[in-house]
């Protein structure tokens, strides 16, 4: 029977850390409006009395006035990696590819009228930042921390070696962000067949087309030879479908 991985379960927030989350996430929403109506002009005091809550509970949230919009923009994002982390590591899963591209078209689908508002916020923050170098910067951060996370999940899932599991996080994680942006920079719906979630299946298999840790299926990609050294192409050299002549065609 093949064995199976199986993440470790991740504990249940306390109901002060929901109302917490709950609080910073309204706020991100008002903020991401505001920005998206007014740009870099906006202020804490505006964002903070917009939300109902008074300046100093503004700052016990955030740092700064751009850091308010991180939740709305992290949400998408936390949720396609939570997602592929409770995949198990079976011989038997299907690719790594498919789980990738799969829980990223469900973080990009919306399924419901607030989950489509969300994208619409994020669709109005985006044409802001250009104008607001800040802003930009905490989009790229809410993406640099999502590629730092899929890290060790693809680690468990693959079995790939440090670089191969790097480049493959960064491949998958610049998928997410260049279909939202390119999205965001039309006027199609969330939920249509130009949509998010369509644009981020076809950067996934775009970016992640020349990656074997990916194609293969859980667990069983970037498997160790003897002494605990990846299994080089120099092995495989000479058979059909391997080596770097290409599938079909034996090597040099």
């Amino acid at each position: 029977m093949p064995s199976v991985t199986e993440p470790a379960p991740l504990p249940r927030p306390s109901l002060t850390a929901r109302r917490k989350a709950e609080t910073r996430l309204e706020i991100a929403r008002t903020a991401a409006a505001l920005f998206a109506e007014r740009g870099a002009a906006v202020t804490a005091d505006e964002i903070a009395r917009a939300s109902g809550v008074a300046l100093r509970t503004f700052y016990r949230y955030f740092r700064t006035k751009e850091e308010a919009v991180v939740p709305l923009l992290a949400g998408g994002v936390r949720e396609w990696v939570d997602e592929l982390a409770a995949a198990p590591a079976a011989p038997d899963a299907p690719p790594v590819c498919e789980a990738l591209e799969r829980a990223a078209r469900r973080a990009l689908t919306p399924a419901d009228a607030p989950a489509a508002e969300s994208l619409r916020l994020t669709r109005g923050l985006l044409r802001a930042m250009p104008g607001d170098p800040a802003l930009r910067a905490v989009w790229h951060r809410v993406h640099h921390d999502a590629e730092e996370a899929l890290v060790p999940v693809l680690e468990r899932l693959t079995g790939a070696g440090p670089l191969e599991v790097r480049l493959a996080a960064a491949a998958a994680n610049t998928a997410m962000r260049v279909a939202v942006e390119q999205w965001a920079a039309g006027d199609e719906p969330p939920d249509g067949p130009r949509g998010p979630a369509v644009l981020v299946a076809r950067s996934m298999r775009a970016l992640t087309a020349g990656m074997p840790e990916l194609t293969g299926v859980h667990g069983r990609a970037g498997t160790r030879g003897r002494g605990g050294k990846a299994a080089s192409g120099r092995t495989a050299r000479g058979r059909r479908g391997d080596g770097p002549a290409g599938p079909g065609k034996p090597g040099r």
